[in-house]
């Protein structure tokens, strides 16, 4: 079993073709990528859609090497105008994929664009608690939000939200615009269960 990730990323010109490729894919393939992928029938490969680009997932650089070769056989037999990337490996010590900028992370661009990449949550006992707690942050420096008896504080890094966690007793979540992806415009930070 492998333990690396690869993957081809394909950018399609319009959206409507990228959810056709990723129906073939799924699919009837066409007679070339049909023949192409019988080195692959064993084998489960990840494919999924974001817009106008399609993502195809393999365990080894050889899976992903024939899967590049299937899609652009798929692409040609339907006349789809689209860019496929390099094969990309996972670099998992450095926490992006080989084909991007070393150093630039997440969490940097979340900063630099004004946002808290990691928020640390606290759920005080009472609404006093709560106005001690975001006073006592505020004089450390931080910039805590709060809400009734609930604390809110972001944290520019994993290590620095963990830290702040484990001493106020909080819980880590994504934050900034990481949050706002998965439920768009939603302002609602959710701490747990419905309360009273």
């Amino acid at each position: 079993m492998a333990d690396d990730d690869w993957r081809i990323r394909i950018e399609v010109e319009e959206e409507e073709h990228a959810a056709g490729l990723l129906e073939r894919l799924a699919g009837d393939l066409g007679s070339e990528a049909r023949e192409l992928a019988q080195d692959l029938e064993a084998r489960r490969l990840a494919v999924s859609r974001d817009g106008e680009i399609v993502f195809v997932y393999a365990a080894s650089r050889a899976e992903a090497e024939r899967a590049h070769a299937i899609v652009e056989a798929e692409l040609r037999e339907n006349g789809i105008e689209a860019r496929t990337s390099k094969v990309e490996h996972w670099l998992d010590d450095e926490d992006r994929w080989d084909d991007d900028p070393p150093g630039e992370t997440w969490e940097k661009e979340e900063l630099d664009r004004g946002f808290a990449p990691w928020e640390v949550r606290i759920e005080c006992p009472s609404r006093e608690d709560a106005r001690n707690l975001a006073e006592r942050l505020e004089a450390d420096g931080y910039q805590p939000e709060r809400r009734f008896h609930y604390v809110i504080v972001g944290a520019a890094s994993r290590e620095d939200a963990d830290a702040l966690a484990t001493r106020l007793h909080g819980e880590v979540e994504a934050g900034g615009e990481v949050v706002r992806e998965t439920s768009p415009a939603n302002p609602f930070a959710v701490f747990g269960g419905l309360g009273l």
